[in-house]
């Protein structure tokens, strides 16, 4: 089963959708662009979700120890 974690290689704010990206082997760009325009059309909750990924989720180096 694949975890879900912020990465460290691909990241530009937090690392979210860099480990999205990692996770479902899609290109990080075309994330970065979904997600501004989903936060655009959903009033924002979209961020608030990102915002909580970003506080909650580990990142790779911490899933590696």
């Amino acid at each position: 089963m694949k975890k879900l974690y912020k990465s460290t290689q691909e990241k530009l704010l937090s690392g979210v959708l860099g480990g999205l990206s990692e996770m479902y082997k899609i290109d990080v760009s075309l994330l970065r662009i979904l997600t501004a325009l989903s936060c655009f059309f959903t009033g924002g909750i979209v961020l608030l979700i990102y915002i909580i990924a970003a506080i909650v989720l580990p990142t790779d180096k911490q899933l590696k120890n």
